[in-house]
């Protein structure tokens, strides 16, 4: 199988939607809200955030200025190519958080965790949690 075969996505563009969903989400705007400050349509946001179809530079700059940030905010995160580094891939830590966020669950209970200032209570919580995951597993 030749490498025009593989349909996987490009390691950068799944990080680049990845952010693009992560500050559409901080932001609370849904991908048909963001769609229409784009002229496209929501599946074409959903095909950008999941890297399956990769955003042109003009694009990018247009969903920096609809998400209200730096386009330097979508890249944070990947290796500098300026120091010859060409892994781009996340580490474990990375990873998990990247999914973690990816979630609308996820992103709400990261929103929501900080404000229980009880320190006893958010280790209950993280003990429920836990519990939870090793039923499940």
């Amino acid at each position: 199988m030749s490498d025009a075969d593989d349909r996987s996505p490009n390691p950068i563009d799944l990080h680049v939607g990845a952010r693009i969903r992560t500050r559409r989400k901080i932001l609370g705007v849904s991908q048909e809200k963001l769609a229409e400050a784009l002229g496209l349509t929501f599946q074409q946001v959903q095909k950008y955030e999941r890297g399956a179809n990769r955003v042109s530079a003009s694009k990018l700059y247009e969903i920096a200025a609809a998400l209200q940030t730096q386009i330097a905010y979508f890249f944070e995160g990947l290796a500098d190519p300026a120091l010859g580094r060409s892994d781009v891939s996340e580490t474990g830590a990375e990873q998990f958080v990247h999914d973690f966020l990816m979630t609308p669950e996820g992103l709400e209970l990261a929103g929501l965790f900080p404000k229980v200032r009880r320190g006893v209570v958010r280790r209950r919580i993280l003990d429920l949690v836990r519990s939870m995951a090793e039923d499940d597993a």
